[in-house]
């Protein structure tokens, strides 16, 4: 047995949770869960138990409740004798080492000690259990995406009131819930305000989030080992399933298979599915016919950039929770209106200049003003000077087919129109950070299919046609993209 309060054996004891750590570390995905277990402490190993520390109730009854089950899984890969996993709080007398894992076991100060096996019979019977394991109810769910701190515009107020409806967690008439849109804009925020406001509300119910990869790996995992009908079983006994960044699984036949067979599982089950992709069903690309079928059937929700006003209120939103760490913090209104004209990105690109002012401004002393904040983000700003936006494309495009805007704008389809039309649009997807609807708005409200038919048919060109890809290379040099 071992206990934390002697320093050899505490030191062994955290050599033998390392080793778990390596394992885990090789599986779990997910930050938030991550973050959560670097916050954990070996405590003691008391024969067939081990026992964990964690800071406070809240993380111990997360741990407990979710992952004790996986911890034990690996565990017992390094100790078949452990039976059971339990959490307490504090106590915590040395740091924990989950975060250098990687560097720890060739660590010449920090000798890694051979586990001890009850007998060669229990090692072979533990290791004929599989690795099939997945966080049923046991994702960690990142305490700062609420419902109350997300700021809603006219971008995404529709994605809000849906995300509302669901997590309310009664019966409603769009399943699935299915959010589209760029990077940063607020996808991952919804989820996990989803999930946090139905795990307040109704605890017994299981909400498992994850993303499209991770179930992938599970399932590959699970073809391995021949027990895919454990994976069936863990993924279709969950209330809530939710999946981000779907697109990933586009052109992997059996992975689609088996989520095809999920999804119908749990909706015939009325269990409810919420989905995130950076575009619409009817845009993914190599995704079976059938699934984009199914995932029409609830309620598909465009969350567009945000707008000036929108982009101002998150400002103000970030610099408010950044003064309750730095109460001297301020920001000027008229640097507040200059980052949100300059910043026109997502919401992450917002927040991490505003990270950037309050960090040198609090470390330095010095006030923030308009001449501090373009010498802090000048690089940011460079950045942005060099994205080429839709107007400057249209411009290009005009001069260079000698055409009027109005024509890129018109529903003529003679060549000398249409085919300009196309490369705009094509440039425009590939240079900027809009969707298909976004840019079918910027060029006089065609439908989204319109311009993936344009995208389409100049992608092919390109492979088809040196003459178009001489001209293609030509016009990004000119709109000066690499």
């Amino acid at each position: 047995d071992l206990s934390i309060g002697d320093d050899r054996e505490s030191q062994r004891l955290m050599s033998y949770w390392l080793q778990v750590c390596v394992d885990l570390e090789k599986v779990v995905h997910d930050n938030s869960t991550l973050q959560a277990l670097k916050v954990l402490v070996p405590y003691e190993m008391d024969g067939a138990r081990f026992i964990l520390s964690a800071p406070t109730r809240f993380v111990r009854d997360r741990i407990k409740n979710k992952f004790t089950a996986v911890i034990l899984e690996y565990l017992q890969k390094h100790f078949p004798q452990i039976l059971t996993v339990e959490v307490i709080v504090g106590r915590q007398k040395t740091p924990n080492i989950l975060d250098a894992s990687s560097n720890a076991l060739s660590d010449n100060n920090l000798a890694v000690a051979t586990p001890v096996l009850t007998s060669q019979e229990t090692a072979k019977e533990t290791h004929k259990k599989n690795d099939t394991i997945i966080e049923n109810n046991n994702s960690f769910f990142d305490e700062k995406y609420t419902f109350s701190n997300f700021i809603v515009g006219p971008s995404n107020e529709l994605a809000f009131a849906a995300a509302r409806k669901v997590a309310e967690g009664r019966p409603v008439t769009f399943n699935p819930l299915f959010f589209h849109g760029g990077v940063g804009l607020g996808k991952t925020h919804l989820m996990h305000a989803i999930a946090l406001e139905i795990e307040e509300k109704s605890p017994e119910k299981e909400v498992l989030y994850l993303s499209a990869e991770q179930f992938m790996h599970r399932f590959i995992v699970a073809l391995r080992n021949k027990d895919t009908q454990t994976f069936k079983e863990q993924f279709r006994n969950v209330d809530v399933l939710m999946i981000d960044d779907l697109q990933f699984i586009a052109g992997k036949t059996q992975t689609q298979e088996e989520f095809f067979h999920t999804f119908n599982a749990l909706v015939d089950s009325k269990k409810q599915i919420i989905i995130s992709a950076d575009r619409s069903p009817n845009d993914m690309g190599n995704m079976e016919d059938r699934i984009r079928s199914r995932l029409g059937w609830g309620l598909v929700v465009d969350i567009h950039q945000t707008d000036y006003s929108l982009r101002v209120g998150i400002l103000r939103s970030k610099i408010a929770l950044l003064q309750n760490e730095y109460p001297s913090f301020f920001i000027p209104d008229k640097v507040i209106d200059y980052l949100a004209h300059r910043i026109t990105g997502n919401v992450r690109e917002l927040e991490g200049a505003v990270n950037r002012i309050a960090a040198h401004a609090t470390f330095t002393g010095r006030p923030v003003t308009m001449e501090l904040t373009e010498e802090i983000i000048f690089d940011l700003l460079r950045v942005y000077e060099k994205k080429t936006g839709v107007n400057e494309i249209r411009r290009k495009i005009c001069d260079y087919f000698n055409i009027k805007p109005t024509d890129l704008d018109s529903s003529r389809r003679s060549r000398d129109i249409a085919y300009p039309r196309q490369v705009a649009m094509y440039l425009t997807k590939s240079l900027t950070g809009l969707s298909y609807p976004e840019i079918g708005r910027k060029f006089g409200g065609k439908d989204h299919s319109t311009v993936i038919h344009a995208v389409h048919r100049i992608e092919i060109a390109l492979n088809e046609s040196n003459e178009i890809a001489e001209q293609i290379k030509e016009l990004k040099n000119l709109l000066k993209t690499p």
